[in-house]
């Protein structure tokens, strides 16, 4: 069993290694790049240096005119958790305009953020934005569902080789999806779910 979940660690490695972009002068443009969401803070309430390092990875290519166009994707499960609300706040703080970022609110894992951003928001050929070992992944299912995508990769917080073990069973997780079909959560397009106003909860 062990073996199996190296082979398709490393496999999933070799497979993109020639689709991920670690310096910025040998990116290729592509007029659209999906941010991969995180969480900006942890629940200890200190800063989650995945989300800063990527944001920082789509100012650098923004700003170097490697993609017009960025699409943040993330979770917004609940009107108390909004991740693509979180980022295009930063990044228009960051002097990204707001007209040049998108928003999808459906991107509750790797593979809907990857498959919607084809199939949904039809963005094709694209840059994917996140920290390499997670950028392997989203390349993965990309390869696997005939997706044109590449990746640059952001910066590694210090205490990345902690996240790296959970990754190692997150590419398991990846292969069974893979292996049985599994389709994202939504094709539906991007809807937020946003608080109610003040106005409507009172009626």
């Amino acid at each position: 069993m062990l073996l199996i979940l190296i082979v398709i660690d490393v496999g999933t490695s070799y497979l993109v290694r020639d689709r991920v972009y670690k310096k910025l002068t040998d990116l290729p443009y592509r007029e659209h790049t999906v941010v991969l969401g995180t969480a900006k803070f942890y629940l200890s309430g200190s800063p989650n240096l995945y989300y800063k390092y990527r944001l920082q990875a789509a100012k650098y290519l923004y700003e170097a005119q490697k993609s017009h166009y960025l699409l943040v994707s993330g979770d917004n499960k609940t009107p108390y958790y909004n991740e693509p609300k979180m980022m295009t706040q930063d990044l228009v703080k960051m002097g990204i305009p707001q007209a040049d970022i998108k928003q999808d609110y459906a991107g509750y894992n790797t593979l809907d953020s990857v498959v919607r951003a084809a199939k949904v928001f039809e963005l094709e050929p694209f840059t994917i934005i996140s920290q390499q070992f997670h950028c392997e992944r989203a390349l993965f299912i990309a390869k696997v569902k005939g997706i044109d995508a590449i990746c640059y990769a952001a910066e590694y917080p210090s205490e990345h080789y902690k996240v790296r073990i959970r990754e190692f069973f997150a590419r398991a997780g990846m292969a069974l999806y893979l292996l049985f079909g599994v389709e994202p959560t939504s094709l539906e397009p991007s809807k937020i779910n946003a608080l109610p106003s003040k106005k409507s909860a009172e009626s």
